[in-house]
């Protein structure tokens, strides 16, 4: 797969490293062999003497009340230890992310399918499964309110939360709303200056993160009548202060330490397994673990929030844009989780990185009985970049103009201002970005004489021979946000010693950051050998023993915890200097640590670090805070929100099969600014992964959803994409550093997600000529079977 590093214009500092597996360098990653081979620990690995295994019982129905639930014939089985309902709750009752609307176990009602009512800890999963269906519930089921339509009706269809049990704007059906205007807003004068106008209806469905490793865990009751749980998760500090509160303890007395994490993607930034582990561990007293199966995994984290886009844009006959004018509404599910971050995110990069004058938008996310959805990468952006990019196209198709240069002519740039009001002050090459998948030269056309069936739409099923087949080329560029945004206080922590061992300076990192397959382990590594001058830096077991982090989400751990690492080691640094300074009377200013010896830039060498360290260790903690973000106001939507935003192009290729309504990707180029690659190989690794989830959304990933009941919780009916279905993914990399941030560094992860999806759509839509509104696109809409 080709890639390039094309240098911006701009050099923010010459970072020198001094090895090749500093920052600028690709060092392998140290817990890359052992995935390979098999042999690394995941939380499903774990193991304790004695250990018990912990298992629910869910609702069968998305919404019933609880008229009684009788649990004596499980306790009645040979094996089981506990079976535990909400009574047997010994703290409060409710977590939440950012609302505390959540039962631990299912209180009076069942608001989702697949809610938690009982829990069972056993001596062997199979006994904890057989008591887990000797539970007896007894339901009143009601109808469950799933539609947009039910849900804004209350009056007819009711609540999923009551009104007075939760702070919700307007009824207990609306989680959160978000307006924005800019300019001028849309009125009907700012209507009539548009010569062209489109308009279109869009919709997203339910995409699971589908994390290979299920939800796992182990608790083990303490001494101090506190609790050690080592988990997969993605933000262990906030884990702990959900989960503390339900057991009733301080958070303290909860210990957390991050097992191995077999893929996130948002979906472990909720709570999963947590409480119920630590709830049967607490009242047995021995260790209990729990790993999810398949299906539950399905039902036991939340999911990217489905859909419904209503875009208007108006633009003058040569192609600049006069409005734009949006409604997006979220399904949220059943309980809060991220959805008010979600809304706030839809609404302020919901218009994409385009420079239009007089903006009007609306962003909701409702409560229904639906699955809950939350956290997943590209987190609200990915919804609202299909709406926004379908639209450029069609306005394209409007005006007889080129989709990119037109994309180009309204592209945002360097000190332009976003809907929001906020500046942009940092690199924003959108048109640039555009042009360089453009002119990326194009994968060869289908050769009919001498056919790989491989190639073709449909592949190996021998469905087809070249019949029918059309190629379409489509473009898109996205925009995201980088860190948490809106006021929220988002830092991270680092604890960064050296110290000489076995002849050696070694420098030792330790952060709570949850590595969920991102890399970061490396590149905190990277940052300390760059920093400190050395070769050898072991990282520390993540855990609650040290500040926060913060969550492993909103591409934030590079430019955060990677922060606190490189701001901790030049303290480090720092008071090495300073104790040289002390002992020999160096009065030079620009001293650096490199290759293990303290150096005068102009002098040479000074001392070695070792001869310098001797006996002693400098062990410093410093965190890292980004600049200041505020709210959103509530009516306008103006307000410095986001810290960093974030861009990448895409142009994708693909074949299809028109008779048969079979896709297949030739080709998806990417082209995004990272600020700075502190590890180029990671870089693009981000990249290819991001374009290969968009990919899944664009032509195969959905929860299907009926009535509230998931129909397909398994990975033989929820498809993802296989190396058999990646096509080639050309990546290039442009380093424009961003002044605000560490080494210019941007947020890699998300964007190529949010921007991947309309380019493959798009392609789908020029070779076949079919609106295709909806996504994933399936073969009954290429068809007209549907």
């Amino acid at each position: 797969m080709s890639t390039r590093t094309i240098q911006g214009q701009k050099n923010l500092q010459d970072i020198r490293t001094g090895s090749p597996d500093g920052i600028g360098g690709s060092p392998l990653r140290p817990d890359g062999t052992l995935k390979v081979k098999g042999e690394f620990a995941y939380s499903s690995d774990l193991w304790h003497e004695d250990m018990l295994w912990g298992m629910a019982l869910r609702s069968p129905h998305p919404r019933a009340n609880i008229l009684s639930v009788d649990i004596s014939e499980a306790l009645k089985l040979p094996g089981v230890y506990a079976v535990l309902t909400h009574e047997d709750i010994p703290g409060t009752k409710f977590y939440g992310l950012e609302i505390q609307d959540q039962p631990a176990l299912a209180i009076d009602k069942v608001r989702y399918h697949g809610e938690a009512i009982a829990i069972v800890a056993a001596d062997h999963p199979e006994t904890a499964r057989r008591a887990v269906k000797k539970i007896k519930v007894e339901y009143e089921v009601l109808n469950p309110i799933v539609t947009e339509e039910q849900c804004l009706d209350p009056e007819t269809y009711g609540y999923v939360h009551e009104p007075h049990e939760f702070k919700s704007h307007g009824h207990g059906n609306i989680c959160h709303s978000q307006k924005l205007v800019h300019g001028g807003g849309v009125t009907d004068e700012i209507r009539a200056l548009a010569d062209v106008v489109v308009k279109g209806h869009y919709e997203v469905g339910m995409q699971d993160q589908a994390f290979l490793g299920p939800e796992s865990g182990l608790a083990v009751p303490a001494e101090d009548g506190g609790m050690d749980l080592y988990v997969a998760t993605q933000w262990l500090h906030v884990d702990r202060q959900q989960v503390a509160p339900v057991l009733g303890i301080p958070e303290e007395k909860l210990r957390l330490t991050l097992a191995g994490v077999g893929g996130a993607f948002g979906g472990r930034e909720d709570l999963s397994m947590q409480i119920h582990a630590c709830l049967l561990a607490q009242r047995t007293g021995k260790p209990v673990k729990i790993v999810y199966a398949r299906d539950e995994s399905f039902f036991g984290h939340v999911h990217r929030h489905p859909a419904k886009m209503y875009y208007e844009h108006g633009a003058t006959r040569d192609g600049k844009l006069v409005y734009a004018d949006a409604r997006l509404v979220l399904d949220g599910g059943a309980y809060a989780s991220a959805s008010p971050a979600v809304v706030g995110n839809a609404a302020s990069l919901g218009h994409g990185p385009y420079n239009i004058p007089n903006v009007r938008m609306e962003a909701i996310a409702l409560y229904s009985n639906n699955p809950s959805c939350g956290a997943m990468r590209g987190f609200g952006a990915v919804q609202a970049c299909f709406g926004y990019e379908t639209q450029m196209d069609r306005l394209a198709a409007e005006l007889g103009m080129d989709p990119v240069e037109l994309r180009q002519l309204n592209a945002m740039s360097e000190g332009d201002p976003m809907p929001t009001g906020q500046v942009i002050d940092s690199p924003a090459p959108v048109a640039r970005l555009l042009q360089i998948v453009k002119d990326r030269p194009l994968p060869p056309p289908l050769d009919l004489d001498n056919l790989d069936v491989r190639t073709l739409p449909g592949a190996l099923s021998n469905t087809s021979h070249g019949e029918g087949i059309v190629r379409g080329v489509g473009y898109s560029v996205g925009i995201k946000n980088v860190g948490f945004s809106e006021g929220f206080d988002d830092y991270s922590t680092a604890r960064v010693r050296l110290e000489v061992i076995g002849g050696e300076p070694v420098a030792m990192v330790h952060t709570a950051m949850a590595e969920v397959g991102q890399g970061g382990i490396t590149v905190h590594a990277q940052i300390a050998r760059t920093e400190l001058g050395v070769e050898q830096v072991t990282i520390h077991p993540a855990n609650t023993e040290v500040g926060s982090a913060g969550s492993t989400s909103a591409s934030r751990q590079t430019y955060m915890t990677g922060g606190a690492v490189k701001y901790a080691a030049e303290a480090v640094k720092a008071a090495l200097i300073e104790k040289g300074r002390r002992r020999y009377g160096w009065t030079q200013t620009d001293i650096i640590l490199l290759g293990g010896k303290v150096i005068s830039e102009a002098g040479g060498p000074l001392v070695s670090i070792v001869d310098l360290l001797g006996d002693e260790a400098i062990d410093l903690t410093r965190e890292h805070h980004h600049r200041p973000t505020v709210p959103f106001d509530k009516e306008t939507g103006q307000g410095f929100g986001h810290v960093q935003y974030t861009f990448c192009a895409n142009r994708a290729v693909v074949d299809v099969d028109v008779e048969l309504g079979l896709v297949k990707v030739v080709e998806l180029t990417a082209a995004q600014d990272v600020g700075k690659a502190l590890n180029p190989l990671s870089v693009v690794g981000q990249i290819q992964g991001g374009c290969t989830q968009a990919l899944g959304l664009a032509v195969m990933e959905e929860i299907i959803v009926k009535d509230g009941k998931v129909r397909n919780a398994s990975f033989t009916d929820y498809l993802i994409p296989t190396i058999l279905d990646t096509p080639p993914i050309p990546v290039d990399i442009l380093e424009l550093p961003d002044p605000n941030a560490p080494y210019g560094l941007r947020g890699v992860g998300e964007a190529p997600t949010v921007s991947a999806t309309p380019s493959i759509v798009a392609a789908i839509r020029q070779a076949t000529g079919i609106a295709l509104n909806r996504i994933p696109v399936r073969p009954e809409h290429l068809t007209g079977t549907l």
